[in-house]
């Protein structure tokens, strides 16, 4: 199954728009899916709390803005993509500066349009890339049903995005990007939690010093007695 393509190239570009942030108050995520399935429109909702119903084919935008998470104030980059990705027997085939900025980003929504079973399959083999970038599977990916509103052209079950959802170990919401902002803000919230918990939990690993090499009491004994011996002429 191949998804559709951008006619123009993959571009990280970022968009100076918050002062940064104390150390250690950043967080990067990534929104990915295939073409059409409200990408660009989730973010802006959340960032702006706009619904913008009409955009065009992005190129790739990183959006950064200060935000409010549990009383505190946090920068948090979010990576737009394109979907210019191939989906080949449950493999993703994707441009190298799509793959960097996965492996840049410490937290994912992967995200289908409840009506186009095409992006429904193409959450697996996503899921699968990142956990090939990221071979460390505390990495949070949340999986997003989106446009919930348009009950009469939904091709795909909430139950089976569910079921697709626990079989990757990924947390599962279904939302309207255009009605419910709550339900937008809940999915970006729960995903900024789950990487700053990450962060932490980096921060208190303990330095582990290595032990000092233990000696050799044989080793040892046997210069003893040599330094305690006369010196033979």
């Amino acid at each position: 199954m191949r998804l559709p393509g951008m006619s123009q190239p993959f571009l990280l570009a970022p968009i100076a728009e918050c002062s940064p942030g104390p150390p250690g108050a950043e967080l990067r995520l990534a929104v990915l899916g295939a073409r059409g399935v409200g990408k660009s429109a989730l973010i802006v909702r959340f960032l702006t709390k706009r619904f913008i119903g009409d955009y065009e084919p992005n190129t790739g935008s990183l959006y950064s803005r200060l935000v409010r998470l549990d009383g505190e104030q946090v920068a948090v980059h979010i990576q737009d993509t394109p979907g210019c990705l191939q989906v080949q027997e449950d493999c993703v085939q994707a441009p190298d500066a799509l793959s960097r900025c996965m492996k840049w980003a410490e937290g994912f929504l992967v995200v289908y349009s409840i009506t186009d079973p095409g992006s429904y399959q193409a959450v697996r083999p996503l899921h699968q890339h990142i956990r090939q970038l990221h071979p460390d599977a505390r990495i949070p990916i949340v999986v997003v049903g989106n446009k919930a509103d348009l009950l009469h052209a939904r091709q795909v079950q909430a139950k089976e995005g569910l079921q697709l959802a626990n079989e990757l170990g990924s947390l599962f919401l279904e939302i309207s990007t255009s009605e419910s902002l709550q339900g937008v803000c809940e999915v970006f919230q729960y995903l900024c939690r789950e990487v700053s918990k990450l962060q932490h939990a980096e921060r208190r690993r303990p330095t582990v010093i290595p032990r000092p090499r233990s000696p050799n009491m044989q080793d040892l004994k046997r210069r003893f007695k040599q330094a305690l011996s006369p010196r033979v002429k």
